[in-house]
């Protein structure tokens, strides 16, 4: 799926995304079997409370620590590009991020009632106020993965985020197992998640102790790292104010297209809860090559390997858009069975299924903004997200009252669309990259239309004969397998035998000439 200008390179690349994939996928299948307890045990309005005061949370969290972590890994790798020892940047970061959560919750816990007023349901309060100890805890750790980031040692940032996700899905598992009351499984699960942060802080300190890490003196670091991290922190926490006042409006909105409030806050929690990560599922692998590819795109940048900068852009949004694509039919075809085997609910299948089409503007959207954020584009990130965000929020609000909750997944897509579309123009423009749109983006799109056709008569075929689970099974790797065969080709896999390092340069150029 790549053209790799240096293959040595591209095959260090390769492994730490296997592994940085290999976690991900796992800790998301986790993250998968934890949402199905929770809305198997919390119903839907337990989940809408706990998804209300998950996004309240996440404001603060976001506002306090969010750009630091990309910013010190992005300087970390300007200063090994430049032959410099910046750690110091490390201690400024951790003296930031704490300097900010420790005065806020101290804040918020003694002025609680005024802060009240953000949530549309008062109980959602108490359960933000159970998440609110763990900010501190999640700062830290996060700035100390940003590290481990810069460093390219992928194992430990992995390892952190997968125990922070088990110990969160074997409290909250224990927790709210045998509660029935929405309001206190709710709860539970708050705890469970302070719990998590509060190990994988911990986590994260022994790791980089035990592997010598230290702290340098923050002197001279404190401006670069605020300055750099100030749009990115702008941005996320932008977004995660939007996600608070989307969890505020939208019940009030959809309230007006004649539900009532419980149905209200059931349809959020089955949109935000359930429907929507499963479309970001797929964008882990997505995730972890942008995870990998950060600290080796801003070596190539700060280091003006031009050439090597232009093939990491080209790369990086055609493996987005192939990956995206490939998953797409299977999602539009048995989307609403995922749903009802997933969640017992079939209305989280059927926006699974509406939705489908929207895994290329959101890959696009995340690898377009990694790129960006590599090549010291933090500003036009933060624009491009301003002007997308007028779109999310126009789609979601101002459509509800006519087409009930799905505005909410209009939203996402208009967003999703406009922000990519800006992202990589502005990529392709500081990396002079030469990408072909209609190659790169749009016939991994047409490529889909094939296995849809192909799949709707299989999809009545498998479930005349086999059951639920075996006929989804079977139907996925069918579309999946003709997804790859017509990605063959096209032309956008290699062809004939892989080329190792000892190869002559002559036969390395023939082979690449067969990528793409």
């Amino acid at each position: 799926m790549f053209c790799p200008h240096n293959l040595d390179r591209m095959k260090t690349l390769y492994r730490s995304a296997f592994y940085v994939t290999l976690f991900s996928v796992l800790q998301r299948m986790l993250g998968f079997l934890y949402r199905i307890v929770l809305s198997r045990t919390l119903s839907s309005e337990g989940v809408g409370l706990y998804q209300i005061a998950i996004s309240v949370f996440m404001v603060l969290l976001t506002a306090s620590s969010s750009g630091i972590p990309i910013t010190v890994s992005r300087l970390l790798s300007k200063g090994r590009a430049e032959g410099k020892d910046d750690r110091g940047v490390l201690s400024a970061g951790l003296l930031l991020a704490l300097s900010i959560t420790l005065p806020t919750t101290l804040v918020l816990f003694l002025l609680h009632t005024p802060f009240s007023v953000v949530f549309s349901d008062k109980r959602a309060e108490t359960v933000f106020l159970l998440l609110l100890p763990s900010l501190s805890f999640s700062a830290a750790h996060t700035v100390l993965r940003g590290f481990f980031w810069g460093e390219k040692d992928f194992l430990p940032y992995s390892v952190i985020e997968l125990v922070e996700e088990i110990v969160m899905i074997v409290t909250g598992t224990v927790l709210v197992f045998h509660v029935s009351d929405p309001f206190e499984g709710a709860k539970r699960a708050a705890i469970a998640v302070t719990a998590s942060n509060v190990v994988s802080f911990s986590l994260a300190f022994l790791l980089f102790f035990k592997k010598g890490g230290k702290f340098l003196s923050p002197k001279g670091f404190m401006r670069p790292l605020i300055s750099s991290s100030t749009p990115i922190t702008a941005m996320r926490s932008g977004a995660s104010a939007i996600d608070m006042l989307i969890a505020f409006f939208f019940p009030l909105m959809l309230m007006r297209h004649g539900m009532t409030g419980t149905e209200a806050l059931s349809a959020f929690g089955v949109l935000t809860g359930m429907a929507v990560p499963v479309l970001y599922a797929p964008s882990s692998l997505i995730g972890s090559f942008a995870l990998v590819l950060v600290p080796e795109l801003s070596e190539q940048y700060y280091g003006h390997d031009t050439e090597a900068l232009s093939d990491s852009v080209r790369s990086s949004l055609s493996f987005s858009a192939l990956i995206s694509c490939l998953f797409i039919p299977s999602l539009f075809l048995y989307g609403k069975e995922a749903g009802i085997l997933l969640f017992s609910n079939r209305t989280s299948g059927e926006y699974i299924a509406y939705s489908a089409y929207l895994l290329l503007p959101l890959s696009l959207n995340m690898i377009s903004s990694g790129l960006l954020n590599s090549m010291q584009g933090e500003k036009f990130t933060f624009v491009s997200f301003l002007i997308g965000s007028v779109f999310f929020v126009g789609g979601t609000l101002l459509l509800a009252p006519f087409i009930g909750p799905c505005s909410y997944l209009v939203g996402i897509g208009a967003e999703g669309v406009v922000t990519s579309v800006l992202q990589i123009v502005r990529s392709v423009q500081k990396s002079k990259a030469e990408i072909k749109p209609f190659r790169t983006l749009f016939l991994p799109l047409l490529l889909t239309i094939p296995p849809i056709l192909i799949g709707i008569p299989l999809k009545k075929v498998l479930f005349l004969y086999f059951g639920t689970i075996p006929a989804i099974f079977i139907g996925c790797i069918v579309l999946l397998s003709a997804g790859i065969a017509l990605y063959f080709i096209a032309g956008f896999l290699p062809k004939g035998k892989l080329v190792f390092p000892r190869a002559k340069k002559q036969e390395l150029r023939k082979k690449q000439s067969d990528f793409y």
